[in-house]
């Protein structure tokens, strides 16, 4: 839907380059809008966008890892296949999330993760953060909701490392 779209990227300029100062070809909006037509365009992709009184809060998006990903390519040390074999239905990644600042401290991103994953039936979840990103605040609040770090990558050419997280879907099962 294109209002939907539209909402996606004007909640990304507004946190990315307004709140948090991220610029760079990586984070121009066209940039975005090419990953995310490239998420979006792949089997498995689904979205939570949030509310408050009909205006938007916040999204997240994520897509279930093929056989044929790349996702774990780009790793600054190779992890071993039995890790990083995929199927479609055992690792999900969890490509972007964003809360617009009035919203923040309040849980928003927390249910908007935990609506998006009450859908999803993989395994395991994976998502990249950027280590640097609050000082290392937005890492361990992955950490606290159960992620744990399993190496670095770079996917893009003009993209920061990032570290790589994963933990179960459901929290009462393993990865």
């Amino acid at each position: 839907m294109p209002e939907i779209r539209q909402q996606i990227l004007d909640i990304h300029v507004e946190v990315r380059h307004h709140d948090f100062g991220l610029t760079g070809p990586f984070y121009d909006v066209e940039r975005f809008d090419e990953r995310l037509s490239a998420y979006a365009s792949r089997p498995g992709w689904t979205a939570v966008l949030g509310y408050d009184n009909g205006e938007p809060v916040g999204f997240c998006f994520g897509t279930a890892l093929g056989p044929d990903t790349k996702w774990w390519n780009s790793m600054l040390t190779p992890l071993p296949q039995e890790r990083t074999a995929e199927d479609g239905k055992r690792t999900v990644a969890l490509n972007e999330i964003v809360v617009r600042k009035p919203w923040r401290g309040r849980s928003v991103a927390w249910q908007l993760h935990e609506a998006w994953l009450s859908c999803r039936n993989e395994e395991r979840v994976t998502l990249l953060v950027n280590p640097a990103n609050g000082d290392g605040a937005v890492q361990a609040v992955y950490e606290a909701w159960g992620y744990r770090k399993i190496g670095d990558q770079k996917p893009f050419p003009d993209s920061p490392v990032f570290s790589v997280m994963l933990r179960p879907v459901r929290p009462d099962s393993s990865t």
